[in-house]
């Protein structure tokens, strides 16, 4: 008998597929630096696409059997061994509460094996389905990629299990080579770590086999390539010899870490300078150890973020717009006079297809402990929803809809709705947005403890009423968030229609614009919309018959 992969997001595919997106954030959170005690981990998955939330159950197959890995058309690229037990994934978290997320840093372009099998989203899955920790899954899809070869650019994955959080990044030999080039370290506990689009570990060490582990190609490849000089007296980085620093990469992906860190440790008062390009400026550390333990909400918090109140706020200038919209559309860098400039590249962007906060907990059974907070489109206007680990169906509207054609029934239509509304008037709007949000996902927080309570009971007594009773949970409360948002972007539609803001008291009211922005309207065109004083109006005579 021959098995077909499951695969659990088409839509990952689609995202690695389109880098000019400078796709994907990620955050790892340790036991020791969460606020409740549980390992977590983050993935906004950007890119044009409409994200399909899937499941896999667990599987039984008999020795020798073959896993046959297709492309998107159901080709069949090439064969695999199957193993003789898989376990069962929702999303990108499994049974067993191990959870994987990643970034696409490119690096060497060059490096790419386009005869390689696997791409990172196979190893991802392949992982899920075959492994029970973090530790587990780098040994399975580092063995994976020796044998049957390794087909993307670089990557760097998370992968969280109850215990550990590690960080690992990978990239490939080049045309016609074997396996790939990587290295994974185990992010030390009490603290956390993030990535955003280009390679992060630089030195590690060598003879720490409980802390880091790495391919016997790591160095020398780069020896090979001409990226690393052994003679220079520099120490071997592995972001600096596959992913080197550029002035769009900095820009694009440090300052994303840059802003977690600083929000999670303002004592740190770290610099803007590295991510600013400055010469001789000091990279951020690959961890750090933030001032507070940092609770679920607070990952949600520090998910949301388009640098409110620095520098580089997006919700400020001209380029803002008179209602202060953080988004700018792609692409990113454009030309003025020949002189080349690049929007800012923010943790919330309108690009996000799907995200999530997976939470691992050890101190409760796996069925129980693991759950995966799913939202879709922008994270700053999305909701997450608790999904148990063990459940065995799937709200319907976060399975269904297209890209090419708007309906209701889809929640990433029902939130990109929502949030592409917003921008016409985005600093009032951005408020009832808030508070719909604030209400329901603290909503969610409150029941956790009396649903794991309740799951727990039926733990002990009836293990497939547990299932039934965290998978209708889990459902009914995704589809009325689902169907709140709906009713709140009618709202939005009756409350702030044609330029009015309308309520029951005052009816329909005119806002205009802000006075900062009608500044520079009329620094930029000040004739055009100048009105003469009145009485220096005199009419033409005219004569009467």
């Amino acid at each position: 008998m021959k098995t077909c992969l499951s695969v659990v997001m088409l839509t990952i595919v689609l995202v690695g597929l389109t880098p000019s997106c400078w796709s994907c954030t990620s955050l790892l959170v340790t036991k020791g630096a969460s606020a409740d005690g549980s390992v977590m981990i983050t993935y906004t998955c950007d890119g044009v696409f409409h994200p399909t939330l899937e499941s896999s159950p667990a599987g039984d197959f008999p020795p020798g059997d073959s896993l046959p890995i297709t492309d998107w058309h159901d080709n069949v690229r090439g064969w695999i061994k199957q193993v003789e037990h898989t376990y069962a994934v929702v999303g990108l978290m499994n049974e067993h509460q191990l959870a994987i997320s990643e970034t696409t840093f490119d690096g060497h372009k060059e490096l790419r094996n386009t005869q390689g099998l696997l791409h990172y989203w196979d190893l991802m899955q392949l992982a899920l389905q075959r492994s029970r920790t973090a530790r587990e899954a780098i040994t399975v899809m580092t063995d994976l990629v020796a044998r049957y070869g390794y087909g993307s650019t670089g990557e760097t994955f998370s992968l969280a299990d109850t215990e550990e959080a590690w960080i690992m990044e990978m990239i490939g030999p080049g045309e016609g080579g074997t396996g790939a080039a990587w290295v994974a370290l185990r992010v030390p506990d009490g603290y956390i770590s993030c990535h955003a689009n280009k390679a992060r570990i630089g030195r590690f060490p060598l003879d720490d086999p409980a802390n880091c582990v790495y391919s016997e190609n790591v160095m020398s490849l780069a020896i090979e390539k001409g990226y690393y000089d052994p003679d220079s007296g520099n120490p071997f980085l592995f972001n600096e010899a596959y992913c080197p620093s550029t002035p769009k990469n900095q820009r694009w992906g440090d300052t994303r870490v840059w802003s977690i860190f600083r929000r999670a440790a303002p004592s740190m008062n770290l610099s803007p300078d590295f991510h600013r390009a400055v010469p001789d400026a000091e990279p951020y550390p690959l961890w750090i150890k933030p001032d507070a333990r940092v609770s679920l909400a607070g990952v949600f918090e520090l998910m949301r973020d388009h640098y409110e109140g620095t520098a580089f706020d997006m919700t400020r200038g001209v380029d803002a717009g008179p209602y202060g919209s953080p988004y700018r559309w792609r692409p990113l860098d454009f030309a003025v006079d020949s002189v080349e400039y690049a929007w800012e590249r923010q943790i919330s962007t309108q690009q996000t297809g799907f995200s999530f906060v997976s939470q691992s907990r050890g101190n409760l059974p796996d069925p129980i402990g693991g759950v995966y907070w799913y939202g879709v489109d922008d994270t700053y206007t999305t909701v997450w929803c608790p999904l148990y680990c063990s459940i065995n169906r799937l709200p319907e509207s976060f399975t269904q809809g297209d890209i090419r054609s708007f309906s209701w029934g889809s929640a990433w239509w029902v939130f990109n709705f929502v949030a592409n509304y917003a921008n016409l008037k985005y600093s009032f709007m951005i408020s009832d947005i808030q508070a719909v949000q604030a209400n329901l996902e603290g909503e969610a927080l409150r029941l956790q403890a009396t649903v794991d309570r309740a799951a727990l009971d039926l733990y002990e007594s009836d293990r497939a009423g547990m299932v039934r009773y965290l998978t209708d949970y889990s459902v009914s409360h995704a589809e009325r968030v689902v169907a709140r948002w709906r009713r709140l972007g009618e709202e939005l539609m009756v409350k702030y229609n044609d330029g009015y803001v309308r309520s029951a008291e005052k009816g329909a009211e005119m806002k205009g614009y802000p006075d900062a922005w009608l500044k520079e309207i009329v620094t930029s065109r000040p004739d055009q919309f100048l009105l003469p004083v009145a009485d220096t109006i005199r009419p033409e005579p005219r004569l009467v018959d």
